[in-house]
């Protein structure tokens, strides 16, 4: 959150806001590259389970990560409704799997709230803050943290030797 707190426009920041099952979450939208349909992946051996494969995007190989499966909840099944956000993490284009972009939204950085002492250490490791807003809440989602440094050395190793192949 930090580095939203200290990019602020003469309005606010910019967030755009998903849903993955009935909740729903946002990002930065500097960090966001494109939205697109669903396409379906190819599988990598060994990739972690929340890795649903790879697609190719304009000639290059982009990781597509089902979102909700890393954040713990249930695994998605991807079907042509669902949307893939590509965004960058850590140097690396990765697609983010979610169920539909809903909006893009201008916040003030004060109407960020804290996620509360009692979430636990892993939700504090995804969800950086909470807007209340129009009756629904929303989390606002790191980035950073959803692909571990030790993750994305390696699913850039695994694109690189595909990309060798």
């Amino acid at each position: 959150m930090e580095d939203i707190v200290q990019r602020k426009t003469g309005d606010g920041i910019e967030l755009i806001s998903f849903r993955i099952g009935d909740q729903e979450f946002c990002v930065d939208i500097m960090a966001v590259r494109e939205i697109r349909g669903w396409t379906p992946a190819t599988s990598l051996p060994q990739a972690p389970s929340f890795v649903k494969g790879v697609i190719n995007l304009r000639g290059a190989v982009l990781p597509i990560v089902d979102l909700a499966a890393r954040m713990g909840m249930a695994v998605t099944e991807p079907n042509e409704r669902h949307v893939i956000i590509v965004t960058r993490i850590c140097d690396q284009q990765v697609g983010l799997l979610v169920d539909a972009v809903c909006d893009i939204i201008t916040v003030d950085t004060g109407t960020i709230q804290q996620t509360p002492d009692l979430a636990c250490d892993v939700v504090k490791t995804f969800v950086k803050g909470l807007l209340a807003m129009e009756g629904r809440m929303i989390s606002l989602i790191s980035l950073d943290n959803v692909l571990p440094t030790l993750e994305v050395e390696q699913t850039g190793a695994e694109t690189a030797s595909i990309l060798a192949a």
